[in-house]
Formats: C-alpha cells, structure tokens, sequence
C-alpha cells in the first residue's frame, strides 16, 4: 500500500529502521573517513622532546639579558641530530628548527635577531625569556591523553596526529558495503545504438559514485533485465554480501515493474508518495538475508534528478547514520537572486541550485537551469538544494533554507 507522507516522516520512517555497522581494525592510511569505534589514548609524548621552534640560537636567556650581546658559537645541532655538546655560560649553539634543545639552553634566539661577528662569536640583537621558541615534551600531546574519543571522524589533520603517537592501525566502523543496481530491458550501457525505446543507463553510474562520496563501498550488480526470477536471484546475494541495497525506478503509483513484485513478496517494503517535488515516489524496505539480518532497501525514483534528490535527502543520511557518520548536509539562509515561482500543490520543492558567497558576505543561489525530473544536464552543476515551500514561490531578494551539497565558494 502506498501512503502520503510528509518528508520529516518519511525521514524518521528510515533512519530509525537502520543500524551502526560493526567494528573493524583498519590501517591508518585506509581509515580516513570514517569513524573511531574505540577511545585513542597516547602512549607517547608529543613532541617526545623539547626542541626549537625556528632557526637560531639556543642560548641561556640569562646570557641576552644586555642585549645586544656576543656569546660565543659553541656549535650547532640540526633537526634529527643531537648536541654533542651543551649550552654554558656565555655561550650559544646554531639550532634548526625541529632540532632537540642542548642541555643548558632555555631559549633560543631567531636567527633574524642575530648578526656574525668575528672571533668565532654571534651577536644577538634582542634578549628573551626562558622558554621563548622552545616546544616543551608533550605540549601537543602527553602520553596517557585521551586524544580521541569514538564517534570522531578521522579527516586528514586527525590522521596526522594519529600518526604522530604511533597510532598506525585503528578500530573504526566499517564502511557500508552497498549494492546498486538498475532494472529494466530498456537500459543500454554497452556504447551499442539504441534501438526503438531503449534508453541509456545513467542512474547507477550516479549513485555508485554517490554512494562512494557519502564515504561507503559501492557494489556495482549491474542492470538486472525485467524478470522476476533473475531480480530475485540478485537482490538475496545483494543482501548476503552487502549492508544495503539501492535500486532505482518501479517505485511510481501504478507502475508495474519487477522491482515492486519482487520487492513486496520478499521484503518488507513501505511504498511512499512523499509531500516533495521532485522524488515524490520512494520505497523503503527490510530484506532479510540468509543469516537472519535484516538488510534495508532504498527504493528510489527512476528519474535522475529525482533519483539524485531522494538520495540526498534520506539515503545518505541513512547510510551514515549506519557508518555512525554525521548524516545531515549543512543549511544555510541564502538570498535568491532571481524569482522562483511556483503553483501551489502540496508539496515542498527542491530546486537545483548553484550557491556562492557574494561580496555582501551573504550566500546567494540562482538555479542551475530547467527543473523538470529528467533534466539531468542542468542539475549536474548545482551544488546546492533550495527548500521552496508551498505556495507560489519566491522573488529576487528573498531569502530561503539551502541543502549545500558540495564544496563550493
């Protein structure tokens, strides 16, 4: 049975019927992007010595007190080596940055602040304090910190400092491994000309690539011909080898298609009409597979673009909700620099569009082209979605919410 539902229901109805994956150990260099299972505490101080800050002069800060001043060049010391000798009284070491402080030393003095002088000597144009340019042993990180908790997100600046305390392998929540697949005898993706009512596949190359920027493993199973048999065949080895599935079309009031057939008899599917334009149709659903698990399934709408909107607005967010990821895309209040006109139907629009900062320091949206369902081609330059509530739209200078979906400037 199809229902009518609102998106925040619709929503809801999903992201409460997914569960977080489970845990594994991955490399350090495979993990960025997704989440720590565990709490990371440090066994090591870093940095694991005191050492310079910049190029010059460790000295005794003594020693500048009456600068300028002549200390005596008692040698120097680069990074990855250390002194062979100390800083005394009087006396100062060239250190590279990075480079371990020689005992003795306090401080160290630019290089800029200093000038040659003959005899062996360097002449320091102003005094410090102790401790200027020094980075004392554990000033980032001290060993037996908790330097992350789990739920964080490992970016690239998080690798780092993993990999600063030795963090080489990590316990993460694995990545969804997700199917997608297209059905239907009319697709053609083997380059061959299209014969009388054949249409090129375009969908599952989209979502294989969106599923991959939502930070989980696309599966590729192909186009699946317009047999019940055959559907059935794919989907349960979908569901015994991956945490979700992903098809698109057949979702539509009145459609008769394999994937409805296949999908009521087998799963447990909720078929939806949702209060938006476009991606009104959507399905969603729970197919067990041969252990017992319950794998969801998102049914989406044939359409492109409505294809594009509905994963943005429940699959993904559903998807990283299983990676224990943050699942929403970030809003902003944007400006419209053109009217955006609409008739009343009872339904939210989401109009494609293209957003950037503008030298007000405000985000302005302009739409991206045409905004037919189909039309692929002008929704492929937006980067952001513009909520146009119900009514009849908005004009130039009005301001509405905005779902920005990529980097963008």
């Amino acid at each position: 049975m199809t229902t009518v539902v609102r998106l925040e229901d619709a929503q809801r109805h999903v992201w409460e019927r997914v569960v977080t994956l489970g845990a594994s150990a991955l490399p350090l260099a495979d993990a960025i992007g997704t989440t720590l299972a565990d709490d990371v505490i440090s066994g090591e101080d870093v940095p694991p010595f005191p050492n310079s800050s910049v190029d010059g002069w460790a000295v005794r800060a003594a020693d500048t007190a009456s600068a300028p001043c002549d200390l005596v060049v008692l040698g120097e010391v680069a990074a990855g080596a250390v002194a062979g000798m100390g800083v005394t009284e009087g006396g100062a070491i060239k250190i590279m940055t990075g480079a371990p402080m020689p005992a003795g030393a306090d401080a160290v003095v630019m290089v800029e602040d200093s000038e040659p002088v003959v005899g062996g000597k360097v002449r320091l144009l102003r005094s410090v304090q102790s401790g200027d340019a020094v980075r004392e042993a554990g000033s980032d990180v001290r060993s037996g910190q908790t330097v992350y908790h789990a739920g964080m997100v490992i970016t690239p600046a998080v690798a780092g400092v993993l990999a600063s305390i030795n963090a080489n392998n990590v316990n993460v929540v694995r990545r969804a491994r997700v199917a997608v697949l297209s059905t239907g005898d009319e697709l053609v993706d083997d380059g061959s000309a299209l014969r009388p009512g054949q249409i090129r596949e375009s969908n599952k190359v989209m979502l294989l690539q969106m599923v991959r920027n939502a930070g989980a493993e696309a599966i590729d199973f192909g186009i699946v011909r317009d047999d019940e048999s055959a559907l059935e065949a794919t989907l349960r080895r979908a569901a015994d080898t991956c945490d979700a599935i992903i098809t698109s079309g057949g979702v539509s009031m009145g459609d008769y298609d394999v994937v409805k057939a296949v999908l009521s008899r087998i799963a447990e599917m909720a078929w939806m009409q949702i209060a938006i334009r476009p991606a009104k149709p959507f399905a969603f659903g729970l197919l067990a597979n041969s252990r017992a698990e319950k794998i969801p399934v998102f049914g989406l709408p044939g359409n492109p673009v409505s294809s594009l909107v509905s994963f943005e607005l429940i699959t993904r967010p559903a998807l990283r909700l299983m990676m224990a990821m943050p699942a929403q895309r970030p809003r902003v209040l944007a400006i419209v620099d053109e009217d955006m006109r609409r008739k009343p139907d009872g339904k939210t629009h989401w109009n494609r569009v293209y957003a950037r900062f503008d030298d007000d320091g405000y985000v302005h949206v302009a739409q991206t082209g045409p905004q037919g369902s189909h039309q692929l081609a002008a929704t492929s330059s937006a980067n952001a979605l513009a909520m146009i509530e119900d009514g009849d739209g908005v004009y130039a200078g009005d301001r509405v919410e905005v779902m920005l979906l990529t980097d963008w400037s």
